[in-house]
Order: structure tokens, then sequence, then C-alpha cells
């Protein structure tokens, strides 16, 4: 592994939308002595899926697994999730997360913490969905929209073949592994996400085999 290269991986089905992020990944400030790299997997054939084949093809050390709608704006923010990193217990930081997920299991069901510049086809307005009180919080799940890495661990592909819960199952594979998953103090957001609509169709089918998974086995 690279310790001192950062990757940027998205699954992409839309080339406007992959070619505006990247944009973004390019107005970053970049660290002295790092390199970075950014991975677009087309047709991928599920989230789980594309993740894998983005972290096999990379050999950083840290890597941000991104939606093609989410744009960073934050010019720091390598150098602010590189300070986080510094505690070794930190596997994975995101955005949006959930301190305890509800009984459920979804996520918006719940309590949430972190900011977010949100934007859809209405309005566009910063979302500050709790306060983070340290410098950072622990959480049980991030939102997939931005998940950033400092270990490999693998993606659940063989359960999860769709575009949801692979955020929460992934969080829950690393805090099997002993490491923290959390959500840093921002004073503004630190990307913003074109979510637009959900889409919902296969949400509860991907719900129905995390609870068999990881509820209860």
């Amino acid at each position: 592994m690279d310790n001192n290269k950062i990757c940027f991986i998205m699954c992409t089905n839309n080339d406007m939308y992959a070619k505006e992020a990247v944009y973004f990944l390019e107005t970053l400030k970049i660290p002295r002595g790092f390199t970075v790299d950014v991975l677009t997997i087309k047709d991928a054939k599920s989230m789980a899926s594309g993740y894998n084949e983005g972290m096999k093809s990379s050999d950083a050390r840290y890597k941000v697994y991104m939606h093609q709608d989410v744009f960073i704006v934050d010019k720091y923010f390598i150098h602010k999730v590189l300070k986080i990193f510094k505690d070794e217990t930190v596997g994975m930081i995101g955005m949006v997360g959930s301190p305890k997920l509800p009984e459920n299991k979804v996520m918006w069901k719940g309590p949430r913490i972190g900011k977010i510049y949100c934007n859809n086809v209405y309005v566009t307005q910063m979302w500050e969905l709790g306060e983070v009180s340290g410098e950072c919080d622990d959480v049980e799940a991030v939102d997939g929209l931005l998940m950033v890495t400092q270990y490999d661990v693998p993606w659940r592909e063989d359960i999860f073949d769709g575009w949801d819960f692979y955020d929460v199952s992934q969080s829950t594979e690393f805090l099997r592994r002993g490491y923290r998953v959390v959500i840093p103090k921002m004073d503004k957001p630190w990307c913003i996400h074109d979510d637009g609509f959900m889409d919902l169709k296969n949400y509860y089918n991907q719900r129905r085999k995390f609870i068999e998974e990881y509820v209860e086995k």
C-alpha cells in the first residue's frame, strides 16, 4: 500500500455527473508528498461490486468511495481526513451517519449527525442533521454518498447486489474488525450531494438481506 496516495472511486452511469465531480476533485489542495488518483467504474453490477473493483485496482492506502453526484467543495478535504486518520483506530469517515441505527435499520428513521449541502430539483440547502460534539463522533453507520477509508475491507457483493445498504453493511464490517466509524465536526459542509429524487424500488429487499446477515445471525 502507498501511504502517500489517496484514490477517489466512483461508480458512474452518467458522464456529465462524473465530469463535474472530477472538476471539483481537481481543485482540492494536495498535501506535500501525496499523489491523487481518480477511478471511475462504469457498468458495475452493483455498488459493492464496483467498489471492490476499484479497491483492488488501487494501491492507495486512503480511498474515497463517492457517488457520481457528490461534489467536494472544501479545498482542504484531503488534509482534514488525513488529520483524522492519524488515529489508527479510525477506519472510516462519513459526512452523515447514525450514532445508533433504529430497530428497523433504516438510517433516516432515527437520529443522524453531520452536515451536507443537499441539492434537489427544487432547492439547494444546508442540512445540519445533528451536532458533532468532538473532533469527530462515532456512529454505527454512515451514508454512502461519501465514505473515506484508510484500510481495505472487502465490500459484501456476495450479499448486496443492488445500490442500497452497501453503506450500512460496510460500516458494520469495519466495526466488526474493531475499527471506529466516525463523522467529523464541520463548520461548513465539505461536499454537495445533488441527490434529486430517492429511488426506493429495491431498498427494502436489500434491507431484508442486511437484517438476515447482521441482525438475525
